[in-house]
Order: C-alpha cells, then structure tokens, then sequence
C-alpha cells in the first residue's frame, strides 16, 4: 500500500498524494476561493433591488480576475478572485478579504521585519524562507528589504509626531544603549517611556536618540509627549537616574506624580558597595524588602539590614536609604500592579529583542537603523503585550480609591475631600 502511495503523482483532487504542506496550501487554497465567492454573492444579494431603466440589475457577477500568486502562512497560492459589475457610478466593489493588488497576507507582511531585525540578512530571505512558503516565493528579495527599511523611516517619523489620546495611569522611563558600528560614537543613547493605559495595555510611548541622560534631554522628551496629549500619570516608574527625577519635579503637570524607584536597579547599585563574599546575604534581605506584604514588613527587614551592615559598609546602607521613600511608593497602589511597578523591567524586557538584533550584526550600521530597528521591534513586540495583571483595578483607583499596601482602604468624607483639594490628576 505504502508503495503504491509513494509512486503516485502528486494531484490536488487527491489528498493522499500530497505532502503535508501541499494539503496545507490545498486546503487554504479552496477556503479562500469558497470565501471570495461568499463574499461576492453577499454583496450582489444587498443589490439586488437595484435596477436600471431596462429592468436589469445594476450589480452582477462578471467572472474572474486575472489569476495571481498571494503568498499566505500556508505558502504561496494561485488564486483568481471573482468579479463584480457594478454599474453604478459612484461604487466599485473591493473584496476586504483580498483587496486588489495584494501579494502577501498581514501576517506575512509581519514576519519580514521581525526576521530582518532579529539578525537574518536580506540576501538570506529567499533561501531561507522557500522551503516554508513553497518554491513560488515572490517579494522576499534583498531590494525588497531595502524599500522595507526605507518605509519603517517613513513610519517612525509620523509615529513620533502622532497625537496622544490615550489615558495613562503609569509610565516607566529608561534610558538604554545600543551599539553602532558606523560613526564616531560607538553607543546610542535612547530615552525611552512606555506607559500603561486605563484599560491596562502597556504601550511605548516615546523612543528618543541621539540624547545622554540630562534633565534637559528628560524634559524636552516629556514636555514633547505633553505637547501631543500626554496626561498626568498616577507613577513614573525608573532607575536612579538624576536627570530623570530633575526633570520629573520641574513638569507642572507631574506635580502630583509619586515616583517609583526600580528595586532591580537598585538592589545592583547596593550589591556593588558589598563584598562578593556577602552579597548573598545581602541579596536575600533586599528580596524580602522588594516582595514584603506591606509597607510595615519591608521597613522591619530594611532595619535589620541596617544593623547587619551599617558599621562595616556604611556607603551601601545610605545607598538604599537615600532613596528608600521612593522604593516603597508602590504600596499605595493595588497590589495586583505591584509586579509591574515595582521595576523598570518592562523597557528591559522590551529592548532585548533590539539588543539580540545588534548582537546579530555586531552592532546596528547607523544611529538611524538603530532608532528604526528600535522602533519595528517595539511595534511588533507590542502587538503581543498582555495587559497588566489587575486591569480592572485600574478603574477604582480612577475613581478615587485609596490604596494602603495594596488594598482600599475606607476614609472620611474629610480625608476625601483633602485628596481631592490637592491633587490635579485627571481622566
């Protein structure tokens, strides 16, 4: 039986001669077909009281267009789309679920720059992807890349002068580095702010080269987002970077913005004024601070990490305690956030996609492909970002709850009242 299966000649209209990824493609193949057929019928059906002065309808079928290769996830397909005559002057059909000189799905259309940026080259395209689509392969070219690239400046451009209409209730703010083989300055700085709307999607906001870490360079990125809509947050979340924090406190808008250090960052910072020899230790007492029930609990083990090491390494004690109000603020929140706010691992966790890409390439050509490789694998990355645990907190806590170690606590009418007197944070 096997033999005679492996001697037939592969056919479509008998699935037992083809392979797995030639059924794949088959079945696509006819799902569409049956698709465009449904979808031409339904608009002629919604037609068909219309007539003209002879009595004949004004919207009727008008057989095929001219067959043409669409490159779908199953591989490439040929594929003859019927066609509509509609006689009307003012309409023209257009199939949404193929439009006209379409040659590549969405989702392949996505798989270009995510291949590209994660370190596959443009001469690599064809060979590396035919065995996936199939032997018909068409735009994966390395001029295909080039105009790819040339689109991805265009639309960074219009995304960095797009109006801000989403709300946000917590913004982190980092700044990271990239390396750049051409030029004189081998490392990029970028300034980066991501945000969490009040539906809880994490979203990047702003993606800014060229700058170091100043309050003025922290500033004209905020003051810019401001410009285009951006509200007052409940939180800014970052590292200890002083230019940051500087330019924070002189935004009027963020004057009733709490501040929320990255316990990662500075659990770092803390750990390097420690001998090797004790940074377990020390590591673990900052772990129970970080991950304390509340606000009560991460006091008691930061005391006695101030006993444990104060006399002997006094520089890491004030490390952590310069700050300290500014690592607790995320208690007066609800605690299904705390995982999201307690650090800035949102903007980390989202670079190491374009770091792996500059690894890839040994770093990106210019300061303007890292900023436009930054900027596609952000948008892509963004697509597939859950919403923050907790979301449907984020409504109560717009509403004017207040939150004592994660919880809603009930306050006097008095209370109520001097929170609402003293803060200008709105939705």
């Amino acid at each position: 039986m096997l033999k005679i299966l492996s001697e037939r000649v592969p056919n479509e209209n008998d699935p037992l001669t083809l392979s797995l990824d030639e059924i794949a493609r088959s079945g696509a193949k006819k799902l569409l077909s049956t698709a465009l057929q449904l979808e031409v019928q339904e608009y002629i059906d919604q037609c068909s009281h219309l007539k003209d002065p002879s009595g004949h309808k004004m919207v009727v079928k008008n057989g095929k267009s001219k067959k043409r290769t669409v490159l779908l996830g199953s591989g490439a397909i040929d594929v003859e789309a019927p066609r509509v005559n509609d006689k009307r002057a003012e309409f023209k059909y257009t199939s949404q679920i193929l439009p006209p000189y379409l040659r590549k799905s969405p989702n392949v259309e996505s798989v270009l720059p995510i291949l590209y940026l994660k370190g596959l080259s443009g001469n690599s395209f064809r060979e590396a992807l035919k065995d996936l689509f199939g032997e018909n392969v068409g735009g994966l070219s390395p001029s295909s890349i080039s105009a790819l690239k040339k689109s991805w400046v265009g639309e960074m451009k219009t995304w960095h002068s797009r109006p801000i209409t989403d709300q946000f209730v917590y913004l982190w703010a980092d700044g990271v580095y990239l390396k750049v083989r051409l030029g004189e300055d081998k490392k990029l700085g970028m300034l980066v702010i991501m945000g969490v709307t009040t539906t809880g999607e994490k979203k990047v906001l702003a993606i800014e080269t060229g700058y170091r870490e100043s309050k003025e360079s922290w500033k004209m990125v905020f003051n810019d987002l401001i410009r285009r809509g951006l509200n007052a947050p409940y939180m800014i979340i970052g590292d200890g970077a002083l230019g940051l924090w500087a330019a924070v406190r002189e935004i009027e808008l963020f004057k009733n913005t709490k501040e929320q250090r990255c316990w990662v960052h500075k659990i770092a910072n803390v750990l390097d004024k420690l001998p090797k020899s004790i940074q377990p230790k020390a590591k673990s007492k900052l772990h129970e601070m970080m991950n304390a029930e509340n606000e009560k609990e991460a006091e008691k083990s930061f005391k006695e990490f101030q006993n444990d090491f104060h006399k002997k390494y006094p520089k890491a004690v004030t490390c952590l305690l310069k700050d300290w109000d500014d690592l607790v603020s995320f208690f007066s929140f609800p605690a299904e956030h705390w995982q999201h706010i307690k650090t800035s691992n949102p903007i980390e966790s989202a670079f190491a996609t374009v770091k792996q890409r500059t690894k890839a390439t040994k770093g990106a050509g210019s300061i303007e492909m890292a900023e436009v490789m930054a900027f596609k694998l952000l948008m892509e990355a963004e697509k597939r970002w859950r919403k923050i645990r907790g979301f449907n907190e984020i409504e109560k806590l717009i509403q004017g709850a207040i939150y004592k170690d994660g919880e809603i606590i009930e306050v006097t009418r008095e209370d109520q009242e001097k929170v609402a007197a003293g803060s200008s944070t709105t939705f």
